[in-house]
């Protein structure tokens, strides 16, 4: 499988209605907004989306290919028996945990390791194991116990919305107290609740085959990203994002003729224009063609 051949930009564009799209838990978990009071929710989130749909694509195809398992799962979705990374780790690299094929082997196994990279964070134990074998192949990756880290070839920055946002804060009671005896209201009966009335967002994201090399992302992992991006926000509902509240409106994918690219990210980033009502324009650019798909 040969490794991902052109540079590859995106943007996808969704509407957020009466919904709480990424709450700050430094701020009573109301949604995340810049000084400006722009609308923010961060690469972090969005990734996991992304791992998440990558996640029930690979449910959905029967589990066939090995190749296209998720690392980073999170714990109601998780599809294994495993409770955590480390023991994700240990259990699917075995004996070969910690030792000079660790970032090969890894990348082999986890989509989600070839396409974002991954800081593999080891005791001195584990890496002493293959420490002999380490010095006698000439590698000193992974025998001091320490990290091993892999840098991915993808990038997703920080969605924002395109207009400042309104903020409707809804102060909720609990007809049964989670505290107490039941004699008395709990110090927990009331509480707030925060939501977006409505925000139209975009955010960018971009495929580097330089780096690809290094990981061995093909142009079918690729493709296998932008087919989920247009479902982003499906089973992703929630009592802060009801079913409906969370849509995507388009994605829009550049891919470039070279490894390094017709123009810069940023000048391809902007030549996207979104308006206010999710409707939106792109500036020409000479032999780079861009994509455009609709939401699902």
């Amino acid at each position: 499988m040969s490794t991902l051949q052109n540079k590859i930009d995106f943007a996808v564009i969704f509407r957020v209605t009466n919904a709480n799209p990424n709450g700050d838990p430094l701020n009573g978990n109301r949604p995340r907004t810049d000084y400006a009071n722009f609308g923010e929710v961060t690469d972090v989130a969005i990734k996991r989306k992304i791992r998440d749909r990558l996640l029930e694509a690979w449910v959905a195809n029967g589990k066939q290919e090995d190749g296209n398992k998720i690392y980073v799962q999170s714990d109601d979705r998780r599809t294994d028996d495993c409770r955590s990374l480390r023991e994700r780790f240990e259990k699917e690299l075995g004996k070969d945990a910690g030792g000079p094929k660790t970032a090969e082997l890894a990348c082999q196994k986890w989509l989600d390791v070839r396409a974002f990279g991954q800081l593999f964070a080891l005791k001195a134990t584990a890496a002493k194991k293959n420490s002999k074998k380490t010095e006698e192949d000439g590698d000193t990756q992974g025998d001091t116990g320490v990290s091993i880290g892999i840098r991915g070839p993808v990038t997703v920055q920080s969605a924002f919305s395109v207009e400042p946002i309104d903020v409707t804060s809804t102060q909720i009671t609990k007809s049964v107290s989670g505290e107490g005896d039941g004699t008395k209201r709990g110090s927990d009966t009331m509480g707030m609740k925060h939501r977006v009335d409505r925000g139209v967002y975009k955010f960018f994201g971009s495929m580097n085959p330089q780096l690809a090399e290094k990981t061995n992302f093909s142009d079918i992992d690729a493709a296998t990203i932008k087919a989920v991006l247009p479902r982003l926000f499906e089973n992703d509902e929630s009592s802060a994002r009801p079913a409906g509240s969370m849509q995507v409106l388009a994605v829009i994918w550049w891919q470039h003729n070279c490894k390094s690219g017709q123009y810069s990210s940023a000048r391809v980033h902007g030549s996207l224009k979104v308006n206010s009502d999710g409707s939106y324009t792109l500036e020409s650019l000479n032999d780079l063609q861009p994509e455009c798909l609709n939401g699902f």
